[in-house]
């Protein structure tokens, strides 16, 4: 379903310096699927431009609780933590009502699917999916486990740092965005190409930040990640 108005969005162009290049030497499946040839800008049709609508009650109880929402016979295991930020346009706007989903290993490293063979324990209570809507201050809230990290085969001893993937759409189709989240002061980080394949001065905006106020005493720890949809201030995305 969609919704549109009299007056059709304009969008601001991407600011390709701040995005990870389509062929990365140091990520090896790049140059088999990085197209070899310019790109060509296509005028945006009216369908791109149209606005993706999600309901209140597409959302489950506890699709944003990775705690809750896949138990079994009992907790998930792991350290807990909370992630939330705002979800903003290309003017720095809230972006009210849109969908965020997040998907991520579990506590081990691993992920619950047939592809993944990483030697470590799947856990029973935990599927590593959620999603929610923003609020009216553009705002999501996830309670999650914190990802352990796992290895990947890119290049010897390789290991992924611990990383939340978020996807989300803005006011149009043509401003989704599917990026990783990174949590600060994590060594792996200056190891792993799908980080020091975006340019160094706008890699902070793929960081977490940990937060005090966020955290929730005796419980679990908290953490601000802030989501640019489009424009000079927008968040790094997954182009690969």
């Amino acid at each position: 379903m969609t919704k549109t108005s009299g007056v059709q969005p304009t969008l601001t162009p991407r600011d390709w310096d701040a995005h990870p290049s389509y062929i990365y030497p140091g990520y090896k499946s790049t140059g088999k699927r990085g197209p070899q040839k310019p790109l060509i800008p296509l005028k945006a049709s009216l369908g791109e431009l149209q606005q993706p609508v999600y309901g209140h009650d597409s959302i489950g109880e506890f699709d944003h609780d990775l705690t809750r929402n896949a138990r079994v016979n009992g907790e998930p295991l792991g350290e807990r933590m909370i992630l939330t930020g705002q979800v903003l346009d290309e003017r720095r706007r809230p972006v009210a009502n849109t969908l965020v989903e997040l998907w991520q290993a579990n506590a081990s490293g691993r992920y619950v699917h047939k592809v993944d063979q990483h030697d470590a324990p799947l856990d029973p209570n935990f599927l590593g999916a959620g999603r929610c809507l923003t609020d009216s201050e553009g705002r999501y809230r996830f309670l999650t486990i914190k990802p352990g990290a796992y290895p990947w085969g890119n290049h010897p001893n390789a290991w992924r740092p611990q990383h939340i993937h978020l996807s989300l759409f803005g006011q149009s189709f043509a401003s989704r965005l599917v990026t990783q989240m990174y949590f600060p002061g994590d060594p792996l980080l200056q190891y792993d190409p799908m980080v020091t394949g975006t340019p160094e001065r706008y890699r902070n905006r793929l960081i977490a930040d940990f937060s005090l106020d966020i955290t929730e005493e005796g419980y679990a720890l908290g953490y601000q990640f802030d989501m640019v949809l489009r424009g000079a201030d927008e968040t790094p995305f997954e182009n690969r």
